[in-house]
């Protein structure tokens, strides 16, 4: 029983963690949003809710935040959002605009304590992270102290996301948390409210710091995330109560909106998902919702992607049909004179065992015409990637042509560690409005892909155990120009994640010369990935807004 529980237990309410799914910016239908599930909460014997980090404008609004109608907008819906509420507390992340006159930033990242339609506390973050993907040093000023808020007689410490990561990321020297437990100071329970991106094996990061907080503050801890997929970054949800013990005591679903009812008399709840991720099931899951919701949120309501019947082009393909249902996913084979038989028949199966629709459209003749075209000015010259080239922009401009005709969003499917290494097309197969696995590494591909086939096979076993082709000339395999993909991914996971060199890579036991070749040609390819789809991020450095490198460099290490 919390500290002081004996002269409120009598007529004691629950608390609701509330994980939505925002949409940035759309005002009326997040206020819309964080009413029902408040109004279900109260149903459910509810007497507070608590909702994620910038629940009311959706996380992360980025330069929207300069936009003075954009603020306008919020300030309207929270004042609707507090006429509306039904007879609950609530506790939700909101922009905070500053007082006219304050030196620095014009906002705060802050939580708000609304009581009887009222907000009666504000409290700011104070950490603001400025790496990978985060910025928020650019809209907003740190706040300055740790704050509580009281509810039934049991005093929370409240922080915001970063707020209590101190001791995992080595810049900070403020400590929000144990702030709250200097001279007299102390809270019953902490609560945290988050928009913390999935990456692969997050969860138990965030688990082993949960429990060190708790185990040393001996106080619970209340942890609400929000979910669903914005831009390149998915969040998985997977709100908690993890004990002063440092135990799960309740837990939410991951990758999809739940409600997760904490009775603070014992903390407990009710536990969806114990177990910690499986790295594997995780990334699926978390791709499947990317897809769903950046289709769904920018307008579409369905896609087209090239089936070549290979790994790359079958996973997509998969995820596409798991998002959206399988009447939404048109996947296209485009043959050229150098596709196998077995390819064709690869992409016709999986289609089948989809369910999804399937169309053939060679590019035999297209491509003996563009050569014909070009023949005078490259009379003399040997065949070399000009050709190869050729046939993944005549299906790039092809799958263009449908997208625009029908209204889909064209997929790219290529993987990570061709994206690294340039082992794509401009203007051909990095065609698209999303890049569905731009940042799955090729071994993780297979993972994913064997993971999909568990239960029954649905993508082809030719497509998982057959040597990768891009097939644009005679017994080609990407083995041929690229180290082995086991080698290859480790390399690039060393020197993008871990941000490693040649000399260390090379120190831990892979061949100099060859490390040499493979950074070498992910310096040289950014100028591409500049130019690439928008990609879902699944690691701790994707490309994209998290990784930023000049085009023109020559720093060789």
């Amino acid at each position: 029983m919390p500290v002081g529980a004996g002269s409120y237990a009598y007529n004691f309410m629950k608390i609701a963690l509330i994980q939505i799914n925002p949409i940035i910016g759309d005002f009326a239908y997040n206020r819309s949003k964080i009413l029902t599930a408040c109004e279900e909460a109260s149903l459910a014997g509810c007497g507070l809710v608590v909702l994620p980090e910038l629940a009311l404008s959706g996380y992360p609004p980025h330069d929207l935040l300069e936009r003075a109608a954009f603020l306008a907008a919020h300030d309207q819906a929270l004042a609707d959002l507090c006429e509306a509420l039904p007879e609950i507390d609530l506790l939700l992340g909101c922009i905070e605009q500053r007082p006219g006159g304050s030196t620095g930033k014009k906002l705060y990242n802050s939580a708000f304590f609304i009581q009887d339609g009222v907000v009666v506390n504000k409290i700011q973050k104070q950490l603001l992270p400025t790496y990978d993907v985060f910025d928020e040093k650019r809209w907003f000023e740190p706040g300055r102290e740790s704050q509580t808020i009281t509810w039934k007689g049991i005093r929370f410490g409240v922080t915001i996301c970063e707020d209590i990561w101190h001791a995992e990321i080595e810049e900070y020297e403020k400590d929000p948390v144990a702030d709250f437990f200097t001279g007299d100071n102390t809270v019953d329970c902490f609560i945290n409210i988050s928009a913390s991106p999935f990456q692969r094996e997050k969860e138990s990061v965030r688990h082993r710091l949960f429990q060190t907080i708790c185990m040393r503050h001996k106080v619970p801890l209340l942890y609400v995330n929000q979910v669903g997929g914005q831009d390149s970054l998915l969040f998985d949800g997977r709100s908690l109560l993890m004990g002063k013990d440092g135990k799960i005591r309740a837990k939410a679903k991951g990758f999809q909106e739940d409600i997760l009812v904490i009775d603070p008399l014992d903390w407990s709840g009710p536990i969806t998902e114990l177990e910690i991720e499986n790295g594997v099931a995780a990334v699926h899951d978390a791709l499947v919702m990317g897809v769903h919701d950046y289709v769904r949120k920018c307008g579409f309501r369905s896609v087209v992607l090239g089936l070549s019947g290979g790994i790359d082009s079958a996973l997509c393909a998969a995820i596409a049909v798991k998002a959206l249902g399988a009447e939404n996913v048109l996947g296209v084979a485009l043959p050229s004179p150098y596709s196998s038989d077995d390819s064709m028949e690869d992409a016709k199966s999986l289609a089948e065992n989809l369910g999804c629709k399937f169309e053939v459209l060679p590019i035999s003749d297209l491509f003996a015409g563009f050569q014909e075209t070009l023949k005078p000015l490259f009379a003399g010259l040997a065949e070399d990637l000009t050709e190869q080239n050729l046939q993944a922009r005549i299906r790039g401009n092809l799958l263009m042509a449908l997208s625009n005709k029908f209204g889909h969003l064209l997929l790219s499917t290529g993987n990570k560690s061709e994206m690294a290494v340039g082992y794509c097309t401009l203007y051909g197969d990095m065609n698209g409005g999303l890049a569905v696995i731009s940042d799955v590494p090729k071994q993780l591909v297979y993972e994913v892909s064997r993971y999909i086939n568990r239960e029954k096979e649905i993508i082809p076993e030719r497509s998982i155990t057959k040597a990768p082709t891009a097939e644009l000339k005679p017994d080609q395999c990407d083995q041929d120009d690229l180290p082995d993909y086991e080698i290859l991914d480790q390399i690039l996971e060393m020197h993008l994640e871990d941000h490693m060199g040649i000399e260390e890579i090379s120190a831990k036991g892979f061949a100099k010369d060859m490390v040499a070749d493979v950074l070498r040609r992910v310096r040289l390819n950014e100028y591409k990935r500049k130019q690439a789809a928008m990609g879902l991020r699944v690691t701790s450095k994707a490309f994209g807004y998290g990784r930023r490198y000049p085009n023109v460099q020559n720093f060789q290490n």
